[in-house]
């Protein structure tokens, strides 16, 4: 059978791929430790779940709304109220399953062929996908590992033109961790002022895991506020990964259409996750708080016994649960018989001899990296650390 020409431009995301050869492994009864997938250990807080009980038992079972329940639309509206003093409409959010989705109903409603979307490097594998599929183009802003990964806030007022559409990007980022500043937000947002057809999509998906304090949002600039869509959701804030629920705040028009081309697809996110949603973001933030403490000690921790291992450079990252260490130095080296040469080349050597699944750097745009999650307990961390170091002897 042949397939069309659009879906044979997609290509499969490298962490599912990483993921799935790890279960193979652990199949043939391999004591594999995946650091690849992107989401908490943790499990859903109680109160939560006891709201998604409650919801089915009171018969909350029917088709939602399309763009969401009213309820679940007012608690994000006092979210964003409450956290950063804006002023949503419910007619100015719409949720969507996960927040993926939401960022796929925007390139589909936003970008056809002949636009581009500018995105930052490092990325998150789906984002230039997405763009693929739409038609557009992706242009990459390069980054540093010396520093921190910031945005080059030059090269990206070089990459915009007319046929610049979109800016992309995520703050605290998948997969470096790195936080955007207020000044680097603030130069954003001039160039985009001064550009009235791009519309900036920015992925708060971490916000709350944030290790420098109160998250900086570059919704604050009121001046591009009818250029601007924030994405967020459940997933990473609250563990609540499985439940498939993400939103979006922007205009009310660029909603609209969003709405629209969701009713052909997939309709309403789960009527029932959508009522956990409404707890996680109403009720305590106790969980998530303590959840966030875990993850800075591991962070912490990781960092410490990934720097004791010769030519492999980590930073320390501000947010998110990811380490992207530098392993270029390993390139052109022969390794137990195995040649590296790549990013990929090494994470398939590491899980090959280490049993430690990883995710290599050419998915995030930079092979000259490897992406390490450490959302798993402690003990399964310092032993995957311990393994790599011994592989890579």
């Amino acid at each position: 059978m042949k397939f069309t020409d659009r879906v044979n431009r997609v290509t499969e995301s490298l962490t599912i791929g990483m993921s799935r050869k790890a279960r193979e492994l652990r199949s043939q009864g391999k004591d594999v430790i995946s650091l690849s997938l992107g989401e908490p250990d943790f499990d859903t807080p109680q109160h939560i779940k006891d709201a998604a009980i409650s919801a089915m038992i009171a018969g909350k079972t029917k088709y939602p709304p399309v763009g969401g329940i009213p309820e679940l639309k007012e608690a994000i509206c006092a979210k964003y109220k409450r956290n950063y003093n804006l002023d949503f409409a419910t007619n100015e959010i719409m949720v969507s399953t996960g927040a993926k989705q939401c960022i796929m109903n925007l390139m589909l409603s936003l970008v056809q062929p002949g636009d581009e979307v500018v995105i930052p490097l490092p990325y998150w594998v789906s984002y230039s996908e997405m763009v693929n599929f739409a038609g557009a183009k992706s242009v990459f802003i390069p980054s540093k590992f010396e520093d921190g990964f910031a945005i080059d806030i030059n090269a990206l007022k070089a990459s915009v033109n007319e046929n610049t559409k979109v800016i992309l990007f995520s703050s605290p980022s998948n997969p470096a961790g790195s936080l955007l500043s207020i000044e680097q937000l603030g130069e954003i947002a001039k160039l985009v002022k001064a550009n009235p057809q791009i519309t900036i999509i920015s992925d708060e998906i971490y916000e709350h895991i944030n290790f420098e304090g109160e998250h900086i949002s570059i919704s604050q600039f009121e001046e591009i506020r009818d250029q601007l869509i924030i994405i967020n959701g459940v997933s990473k804030g609250f563990a609540m990964t499985g439940w498939r629920i993400g939103y979006m705040a922007g205009p009310k028009h660029i909603i609209a259409t969003c709405d629209k081309l969701q009713g052909q697809f997939t309709s309403g996110a789960n009527s029932i996750a959508q009522w956990a949603a409404v707890e996680a973001l109403n009720g305590d933030m106790k969980p998530t708080d303590e959840m966030v403490n875990v993850f800075k000690s591991r962070r912490d921790l990781m960092v410490e016994l990934l720097n004791d291992i010769p030519g492999l450079e980590t930073d320390v990252p501000k947010g998110a649960f990811y380490l992207f260490p530098r392993i270029s130095s390993y390139f052109g080296k022969t390794l137990n018989g195995r040649q590296i040469n790549s990013s990929l080349d090494l994470c398939d050597y590491l899980l090959d001899e280490a049993l430690v699944a990883l995710v290599p750097g050419i998915a995030f745009g930079m092979d000259e990296h490897i992406r390490i999650s450490y959302a798993s307990s402690e003990s399964d961390l310092k032993e995957a650390v311990s393994r790599i170091k011994k592989a890579l002897k």
